[in-house]
């Protein structure tokens, strides 16, 4: 475990019951077309998603690039969610808002098709128009989502969680660093003065870590499999690494150690959740050996400390492998399932 700092400091706040209450106001929002309308009509927890999340892949890509609707299919398919009064559609991240983390010689080559073969190679990914255009879709999308939560207290994206990506270079599958854009936008636009990066996917997230070494605004917390990629990790205000091979019951308990000591003393005023499911048994990249219970029992303690709090949290799907997609996307709705709950428990 490693730990470089605890803000012992910080400026008192109160927790506006605007925050929870919708007010009509959406200046600022990335929402698409007529997503004023769509916003408006919002009454239950709201879900983040694009049809521009999935682009085309060569075949047998290692990516599983389809599970991002496959998300939402098995959410409406099991009564989870209702599309009409519940999913809102982000737009595109500007380039602006994504000069605010990245370089703007990097955002300028990727949104453009200019990034060196060897640069895409790190990344995973040739770069293609619609690459391109999802990355901008599923940065918009959790911007939005995390501005929605500052109104609502909570909402989810069907996406995101891109943290392997740095401020000049995409790595491991990640091009855009989500998590990174929208914390910086809510400092930014004065929506939050203190941002905690909760990341429980099963590798560290090592770009955001990065982005924010020296950021007293932003704090990232990662629990991660100290033997999985990145071979060289950075520090995070809080490392806690693993031993693969770890179960539901020392994940949960370890997480229990850490989680609400940093939430009482950061005092954030905005919670971003990566829910990567590649601590599961199952994936194909992870090294741990959660189940679908321990990543309900997981998500539902991260979401229910942060709300109870009066803290405004947005949740993202994070990393997941495997080559069947439909096991994959319903592994991935667990978080929107706990959300759900945490929801009509606490009466959002």
């Amino acid at each position: 475990m490693q730990f470089r700092r605890v803000h012992t400091s910080y400026i008192f706040r109160m927790v506006l019951l605007q925050r929870y209450c919708f007010n009509g106001s959406v200046r600022g929002f990335l929402i698409e077309g007529n997503g004023e309308r769509q916003h408006e009509s919002l009454c239950r927890l709201p879900i983040v998603h694009h049809h521009g999340y999935v682009c085309d892949l060569p075949p047998n890509h290692r990516f599983p690039m389809a599970k991002f609707h496959k998300v939402l299919d098995y959410l409406i398919k099991d009564g989870v969610i209702v599309p009409h009064n519940q999913v809102i559609s982000p737009q595109q991240v500007p380039s602006e808002i994504a000069c605010s983390v990245h370089s703007a010689e990097y955002v300028e080559k990727f949104f453009t098709g200019k990034t060196s073969a060897e640069e895409q190679r790190v990344t995973g990914f040739a770069w293609t128009p619609g690459l391109a255009s999802r990355v901008r879709y599923e940065t918009g999308g959790t911007v939005l989502a995390s501005q929605l939560s500052l109104q609502r207290g909570l909402a989810c994206s069907t996406a995101g969680g891109t943290h392997h990506a740095f401020p000049d270079h995409g790595s491991g599958f990640c091009l855009v660093n989500d998590l990174a854009v929208a914390a910086r936008h809510a400092v930014n636009t004065a929506a939050a003065c203190k941002v905690l990066i909760v990341d429980l996917d099963v590798h560290q997230g090592d770009g955001t870590a990065f982005i924010f070494r020296d950021n007293d605004s932003v704090f990232t917390f990662s629990m991660h499999c100290i033997q999985n990629f990145p071979l060289r990790k950075q520090q995070s205000d809080l490392d806690v690494g693993l031993e693969k091979g770890t179960g539901d019951v020392k994940f949960i308990s370890t997480l229990h150690d850490y989680l609400p000591f940093v939430l009482d003393a950061f005092r954030p005023d905005l919670v971003l959740y990566d829910a990567g499911v590649d601590p599961h048994k199952d994936d194909e990249l992870g090294k741990f050996e959660l189940t679908d219970k321990g990543l309900f029992e997981r998500d539902f303690y991260v979401i229910d400390e942060v709300v109870r709090r009066g803290v405004p949290c947005a949740c993202v799907i994070g990393g997941g492998y495997s080559r069947d997609i439909s096991v994959l996307g319903n592994r991935h709705t667990i978080v929107h399932r706990a959300a759900t709950k945490v929801w009509t428990q606490r009466k959002l």
